[in-house]
């Protein structure tokens, strides 16, 4: 059974937090969240949040539940000016201890840019 679930946080002044899962969205609620993620999933997004205060922030165990391979997005004010390159060092840098033990991780990154509609 794949119980993979994506926790998506954006800056509340930008939009309300939304969770999502494989099949359905979930109620929007920060106590909800850390119920909704696996063991491996929550220490990865509490690393990744501490570190960069992302807008965007997605962690999902793609191995179908054993924790071996991990799929992050991440958008953070942190990797302005930062080639891609050298942001996904700096997310692999934060994971240092739990990329010993994962066969697999897919990293996204990119500065957030907000288009005003004028």
């Amino acid at each position: 059974m794949f119980s993979a679930v994506i926790r998506r946080v954006v800056q509340p002044s930008l939009r309300q937090a939304r969770p999502y899962t494989h099949t359905q969205s979930v109620a929007s609620s920060s106590s909800s969240f850390s119920s909704k993620l696996e063991k491996g999933e929550q220490e990865i997004y509490d690393k990744l949040s501490e570190r960069f205060q992302p807008s965007e922030l997605l962690v999902q165990d793609v191995s179908g539940g054993c924790g071996t391979f991990y799929a992050i997005t991440i958008a953070s004010t942190a990797f302005k000016g930062i080639p891609v390159v050298k942001q996904h060092r700096l997310v692999n840098e934060v994971l240092k201890k739990e990329i010993e033990g994962i066969h697999g991780l897919q990293v996204r990154t990119w500065f957030p840019t907000i288009h005003l509609i004028c």
